[in-house]
């Protein structure tokens, strides 16, 4: 009777075997993991809380969306619908939109960061709140210089809002095809500027020669040109403007320097409808909101009743308006009440000095000095009253709205000639004199 053998163990695979072996384990394990990774990806309730999360940590903001879709295949991209966007415990957001889109390559994703490529920005119906901004910056730590990104297909905004204490902006709307840090940008941008009872609709080309160099602090073309209306209550200035000169963007602040601005517009109130062209020079500045232009040379060519005149002095406007202007006028309007001998018969200049601060309206007191020859006349007045008087039929008062004096060592009124005329004029509507 034959003993049964032991069994024989199998011959262990060779040292190049067991390296396949292992190398196809350690895919499949690999391509179970990928898909598990793309599935979590493709499932937007799952992976969009997750991205907004990894971008909100990187700006330190918190960010959520009511709803979060994306597409992979081609160019990524990214939509939010009820964007929210505030710093940690701030209740204000800084930034809310009703949609955000952004398309960018699969290469600006795998530079993390060394790539600034985006294919498309739109934002529908964004909320920029300017002092939750202001909070956001202040918690930003330094860093190395800015950049800017490229936008291959451009950047598109409507329906937007900018927020401020005390005035705001809205209707804003952003056309900008493409955005390259050296090469020239072209915009369209339309809103209205509101601080009521002002307000500014806005419809502006605006064209920056080198975007990196304005960034950077150096100085750049910069030219805008379209339509804004000023208005108040009753009254509205449509006018057509031009803005044009180097730009120098600081931290907080801007100058173009010089600036040279052309405006051909109308004043429209009840009673009134008169045209005019300004022309201002000078170094334009921007800080603390608010636009000074300082010196300054003006040129106004006016309509009926708005005089031709040069001069010199300062501008600035913000959300009050205040200017001192030194200068002469080319002649005594037409439509102003006529001169009385000899004043009406000489040719000499008519210089003048203008102050005014206060509302765009010309509302508040007007100081005007004005001279010819020995003759002097010192007058505060409100524009909009003494427009109205021009305007009114021969029912109206002989005199005009007006606080001040008039000194001249001889005048003819009414046939007669008067020797060393001293005349005052008050208007109770007008506070008392201050100087």
């Amino acid at each position: 009777m034959t003993r049964p053998h032991a069994s024989t163990p199998p011959t262990p695979p060779p040292p190049r075997s067991r390296r396949l072996l292992r190398g196809v384990a350690l895919l499949a394990i690999g391509l179970l993991l990928a898909s598990a990774i793309v599935g979590w990806l493709l499932q937007p309730q799952r992976a969009g809380p997750f991205l907004l999360r990894q971008v909100g940590n990187a700006l330190g903001l918190e960010l959520r969306a009511a709803a979060v879709d994306y597409r992979l295949r081609g160019t990524p991209q990214l939509v939010l619908q009820g964007l929210d966007a505030r710093l940690p415990g701030d209740p204000k957001p800084v930034l809310q939109a009703r949609r955000a889109f952004v398309s960018l390559p699969w290469r600006t994703l795998r530079s993390r960061g060394g790539d600034l490529t985006v294919q498309r920005v739109e934002l529908d119906g964004p909320v920029l709140d300017l002092p939750a901004l202001q909070r956001w910056l202040a918690t930003r730590p330094p860093g190395g210089e800015a950049r800017i990104p490229v936008l291959a297909d451009g950047l598109r905004i409507r329906d937007g809002r900018i927020d401020n204490d005390d005035w705001r902006i809205d209707g804003l709307s952003i056309d900008l095809p493409s955005l390259h840090p050296e090469r020239m940008l072209r915009a369209r941008v339309r809103g209205r500027y509101l601080d009521p009872p002002l307000s500014v609709p806005a419809d502006l080309a605006i064209a920056l020669a080198h975007p990196r160099r304005a960034l950077a602090g150096q100085a750049t073309g910069l030219a805008a040109i379209g339509g804004l209306t000023v208005a108040g209550d009753d009254w509205r200035v449509p006018a057509q403007v031009f803005l044009a000169g180097p730009l120098r963007v600081g931290k907080d602040s801007a100058l173009l320097k010089p600036a040279r601005v052309g405006i051909a517009g109308r004043y429209r109130s009840q009673g009134s409808d008169l045209g005019f062209r300004l022309g201002l020079h000078g170094p334009m500045a921007f800080n603390n909101a608010t636009w000074r232009l300082v010196p300054l040379q003006l040129v106004l060519d006016g309509d009926d009743s708005i005089p031709d005149a040069r001069a010199r002095g300062s501008l600035s406007f913000g959300r009050r308006l205040r200017m001192h202007l030194d200068g002469n006028l080319a002649a005594w309007p037409g439509a102003w009440p006529a001169l009385p001998l000899p004043l009406s018969e000489s040719r000499s200049p008519l210089p003048f000095a203008l102050d005014y601060a206060g509302a765009f309206d010309f509302a508040a007191p007007t100081r005007l000095g004005l001279r010819r020859d020995a003759t002097r006349f010192d007058a505060r007045f409100r524009l909009p009253a003494v427009l109205a008087w021009l305007e009114a039929d021969a029912t109206g008062s002989p005199l005009p709205p007006l606080a001040g004096t008039l000194s001249s060592p001889s005048l003819e009124l009414a046939g007669a000639t008067l020797e060393g005329v001293e005349i005052t004029l008050s208007d109770p509507d007008l506070p008392a004199d201050d100087r």
